[in-house]
């Protein structure tokens, strides 16, 4: 069996590896598991509740998209860390662990290293400075019109792309778990997403995510108390039991294994940096407190949070060699393949967290930890789809095509139906690259994040000097510089499209393309001589003040 069920998520981000057998074969169906079931139609129930709730207090578009203001600080940071703890983080470098040991260790960081950049330089600015999206920073003192295209283009990728990813390993878990047709799961899958957003908006995607996080958080703690247990409480004994278990013995403890080169080493720390604060479902998650001060808070909150996630992971991982076992038929399973006998995992490496679960806590805990990965898809595609459709209804509805005239009432109804297309279009695409590698997927967001949401981002807060022009130019080059660099590298040159070697021989543009970005701002902003070059610097101050101290922050709305 050769089905890679969730794509080891920093492979994706960073070097966006993609392996070759990820997605084809059929799934082997595990036993129908009761507990699973049970889990499962619990939490959707509880959470459509919450959704049945949340849409009696939507009274407005700022209601909608960002829960009317109310969430605390404490009560987002759980929500973002729901955003940010995806079933990629959790099943994915568990697996990379599991399958090489230390550098897993190396991607967990690399994920929390982009925190202290949001905490010290965006959060606070970006909560005074915003309504409902990133885009209103950018085009606060530019041209609205052609910033709010560029800064939508951008999120509408990153969304889709990030999406596609999400729904196919739904659709992929449900298949594997109870044995249901893919096509009626991704359909299941799209259908909730869409229930949530539409009739929930961001208050009912914040109680989904905060209940999500609070069962993903309790579940990996229960599973790496019980590895450390069976340890002696000994991390010591834990991990020679490992190396005296894995098929490569000590080397698992030797970092280097999967970045040796060290351009792909530098751009991955780049991607990981700057792409977490180029994620527009992330950034959309700082306009839901009332103030600067509770957004960070709410940094602060879920840096702590996710940091305590990614150290259980690696528990998790090292736990998985030792108790998921080759010799062990619950959990593995003899192929043939080119004529050759070979002994593989129940639905892919990426299947260790869940089949760890197994073995820890019975099939009971096994249903639980099952529910909570699809718990965390739906609760990662619901605020994905949101920030899309907010890109959709908020940025080129009503700031561009109408020019700030739409009413709520019709900027809500083209979000909705904004809402429904991504829906659909998700079902669509997940079923199309069911046998296909979405790897690079993930990567490409992560990647086209960093290149050309976060360069615009930073200097239309920073820098005075800065253009419509060189905002609009800069950030489309970054854009397509990094799309075309993944195409032509190793991640779909070699591995999707088959050709022999890669035109361009790294894995990750973001050394590359992010920088060129800067530039390309920088460059035509200070070429740019026009009228509008004038207005544009001659907005910063005002910016600043308002970006420093919050002073008509909250009349944001009127904006």
């Amino acid at each position: 069996m050769n089905q890679k069920l969730f794509i080891t998520a920093l492979t994706l981000l960073a070097s966006g590896s993609v392996w070759a057998d990820a997605f084809t074969g059929e799934v082997e169906k595990q036993p129908l598991n009761v507990a699973a079931i049970i889990m499962f139609v619990i939490f959707v129930s509880g959470t459509l509740f919450i959704t049945k709730w949340a849409a009696k207090q939507n009274k407005s578009t700022k209601d909608f998209y960002t829960a009317g203001g109310g969430i605390s600080g404490f009560q987002n940071g759980l929500a973002i860390a729901g955003d940010y703890m995806s079933a990629a983080s959790f099943l994915g470098i568990s697996a990379m662990v599991y399958t090489t040991g230390y550098d897993g260790l190396i991607y967990s960081t690399g994920f929390l290293v982009g925190w202290p950049i949001v905490l010290f330089l965006i959060a606070e600015r970006l909560r005074n400075l915003g309504k409902f999206t990133f885009s209103d920073v950018v085009a606060y003192r530019l041209k609205q019109g052609p910033v709010r295209v560029f800064a939508a283009s951008g999120s509408l990728l990153v969304v889709l792309l990030y999406l596609i990813a999400q729904v196919v390993g739904a659709g992929k878990l449900i298949q594997l778990l109870f044995g249901m047709n893919y096509t009626s799961a991704v359909i299941i899958v799209g259908v909730l997403m869409v229930a949530y957003v539409l009739f929930g908006g961001m208050l009912a995607t914040t109680w989904v995510q905060i209940i999500k996080a609070v069962l993903l958080l309790s579940g990996a703690t229960f599973m790496a108390f019980m590895i450390i247990k069976a340890s002696g409480f000994s991390f010591e004994n834990m991990f020679q039991t490992a190396t005296e278990i894995h098929d490569n013995g000590t080397a698992i403890m030797a970092p280097g294994g999967l970045v040796s080169n060290p351009v792909d080493a530098l751009s991955l720390g780049l991607a990981l940096m700057f792409g977490t604060a180029g994620l527009p479902h992330i950034l959309m998650r700082f306009f839901t407190v009332p103030d600067a001060k509770e957004a960070r808070k709410s940094v602060f909150v879920a840096t702590g949070f996710i940091g305590y996630f990614y150290l259980l992971t690696f528990i998790i991982g090292f736990g998985a060699i030792i108790f998921v076992t080759k010799d062990n038929p619950q959990f593995f399973t003899t192929m043939v393949r080119d004529g050759k006998s070979v002994v593989e995992m129940i639905g892919g490496s990426n299947m260790a967290a869940i089949h760890l679960s197994g073995a820890l806590g019975g099939n009971l805990f096994l249903g639980f930890i099952s529910a909570v990965a699809f718990a965390t898809i739906l609760a990662v595609v619901a605020g994905l789809t949101l920030s899309g459709a907010s890109a959709v209804s908020h940025d080129l509805y009503s700031s561009v095509i109408r020019q700030g005239k739409a009413t709520q009432e019709e900027e809500m109804r083209v979000s909705r139906m904004a809402t429904v297309a991504l829906g659909i279009l998700a079902i669509i695409l997940g079923i199309a690259f069911e046998r296909q590698n979405v790897a690079f997927m993930v990567g490409l967001a992560f990647a086209l994040a960093a290149s050309a949401n976060f360069p615009i981002l930073a200097l239309s807060m920073f820098w005075k000097g800065l253009t419509t022009r060189g905002a609009v130019l800069g950030g489309f080059l970054g854009l397509i510089v990094a799309a075309v660099l993944i195409v032509l590298g190793p991640t779909v040159w070699v591995s999707v499209l088959h050709h022999e070697e890669a035109i361009f021989p790294y894995r990750n543009p973001a050394l590359f393309s992010i920088p060129l970005a800067f530039i390309a701002a920088w460059f035509f902003s200070i070429t740019d001589k026009s009228e509008q070059a004038e207005l544009d610097k001659a907005g910063f101050e005002a910016q600043y003040v308002r970006s420093m101290t919050g002073i008509g922050a909250s009349d944001a709305s009127d904006h």
